[in-house]
């Protein structure tokens, strides 16, 4: 290896040990999101699969806690982890495929620049696992291509199935290597050997053991997300929403270096001497497609195209080295990085500063502060009515509730019962209300109101209003209700959809 390979490969390792070491630290210090304190409740309870999702996260959430205890640093330790991984995945990546080192590490850099990698990184939520095995699929695939070692098929298909384990959208990558070897130069070859044929059976392995949990469970994940693919509307206003969301998250001048590399990877897929970003490309268009589609009809979350986020970062750096040495390029360079990691900044800044900070009702960190003294608001009013338990409508709530210890007494969502596990025995942190006695059931207030909940309670009493992080806004205000008489099973059956028609779906 020459000094100059490994002062490139050292200058990786050492972002990727940077970036991780920041994303430990605000990872330990920032509350955890609704989606991250749900996850949590199932990695107290691991299965080969949920209402939701597949099953890694939570193995994930499991083994960090299992070394960094029931804390968010625990619970995000094995994400940032990842994401320090895929770091330098990206840019050893973008050698294999042809580009100077220079490049790989502004392919690495700027994957971390982008919106939804900088601030979401850190994050336990499906996506983690599926972008990390996502890249470790395609870095086995180059690591093939250039070596023609059958056993990086099998690497990549052990990939591609640890992905679909971790979210469906994994699927799409059969389909993506699929159109890449029908559209390089000798990948036609490749289908009539056993490599590719072999990968896709060990995923398809891999993946059985969910399809299989899902046969038993009344394919309750099937239904939930193959569910959505039907469309119900037409509403073209998603897609502009879906285009400019992702703009913003990519970044707008990376967006337009990466539109620019694209275009290259087409023009030159059949030149040798060229960076062969169809790997990346091809890989990622059957996903991105489906992604347009469904904003035809139905919205897309920003978070959803994680997985493609590394691939358009290697288009949009391999664009950036071509772009010329004049000023302006130059700054245009320096520029791309510095937005989304300004913005980031200023962003965990913000999470810092206590509540309530200057900007008041529009500070986008609300969902995440006063959880702790929320939870004591409502232990001192369950203590004064007399309720011998706390329920919530939303699964959000309740996993904040879950996650604070802060209430004596037992806790459950009183509808999507399905999302837990009444049929099992009972844990220390799902215990089985006495539906006998009293119970206090907490909300938003825009979610929840006195004419609902009779429908699953034969007493309902108005018993106060709660605010959380001291704001007024829709999202902090609280209603509490007292109920006895449940007039159904609420343990096993939950109180009926109607209660919160749409909220949930």
């Amino acid at each position: 290896m020459t000094s100059t390979a490994s002062g490139w490969r050292r200058g990786l390792l050492l972002l990727a040990l940077a970036l991780t070491a920041l994303r430990l630290l605000a990872a330990g210090t920032i509350h955890l999101t609704e989606d991250e304190a749900y996850y949590r409740l199932w990695a107290q309870h691991l299965q080969l699969g949920y209402l939701d999702h597949p099953p890694m996260i939570a193995w994930w959430i499991r083994l960090g806690e299992l070394i960094g205890g029931d804390t968010p640093l625990g619970v995000r330790l094995l994400p940032v982890l990842g994401s320090g991984l895929s770091t330098w995945l990206i840019g050893d990546l973008t050698t294999r495929l042809g580009a100077e080192p220079r490049t790989a590490f502004r392919a690495a850099l700027w994957y971390n620049a982008t919106l939804t990698i900088c601030l979401g990184g850190m994050l336990a939520i499906p996506d983690a696992p599926a972008s990390l095995f996502w890249t470790v699929a395609l870095w086995a695939l180059a690591r093939f291509w250039a070596s023609r070692n059958a056993g990086w098929w099998l690497a990549a298909g052990a990939a591609a199935g640890l992905a679909v384990l971790s979210k469906y959208s994994g699927l799409f990558l059969a389909p993506g290597v699929l159109l890449w070897l029908l559209l390089i130069p000798g990948g036609w070859s490749e289908l009539r050997k056993p490599g590719p044929w072999s990968a896709a059976a060990l995923a398809a392995a891999i993946f059985a053991v969910n399809v299989a949990w899902n046969a038993q469970h009344h394919w309750m994940t099937f239904d939930k997300q193959f569910g959505r693919v039907t469309p119900h509307a037409f509403t073209p206003a998603h897609l502009a929403e879906f285009l400019g969301t992702q703009l913003l998250l990519f970044t707008p001048l990376m967006a337009a270096y990466a539109f620019g590399g694209a275009r290259r990877a087409w023009r030159e897929r059949a030149e040798p001497g060229a960076v062969q970003l169809m790997l990346p490309l091809a890989t990622s268009a059957p996903f991105a497609l489906y992604l347009l589609i469904h904003s035809l009809h139905d919205r897309v979350q920003g978070h959803w195209p994680a997985p493609l986020f590394g691939a358009f970062a290697i288009c949009a750096a391999v664009a950036a080295e071509r772009s010329g040495g004049g000023r302006v390029a130059r700054a245009a360079r320096g520029l791309t990085p510095a937005i989304g990691l300004s913005i980031a900044a200023a962003s965990f800044l913000l999470i810092a500063l206590p509540s309530p900070t200057p900007l008041g009702r529009l500070d986008p960190t609300l969902a995440l502060r006063g959880w702790p003294q929320f939870a004591a608001d409502i232990e001192r009013l369950r203590v004064r009515t007399g309720a011998a338990w706390v329920g919530t409508e939303s699964y959000g709530v309740y996993a904040q509730l879950n996650a604070e210890h802060g209430i004596a007494a037992p806790l459950l969502q009183v509808v999507e019962r399905e999302r837990y596990w009444p049929d099992e025995p009972p844990r220390a942190d799902f215990t089985r209300p006495d539906f006998t006695r009293p119970g206090l059931i907490v909300d938003l207030a825009r979610r929840m109101g006195p004419a609902e909940l009779p429908r699953c309670f034969t007493h309902v009493t108005p018993v106060g209003q709660l605010a959380r992080a001291g704001g007024p806004g829709p999202n902090q205000r609280y209603s509490a209700f007292l109920v006895s008489g449940p007039r159904r099973d609420i343990w096993t059956q939950g109180c009926p959809d109607e209660i919160s028609p749409g909220v949930w779906r």
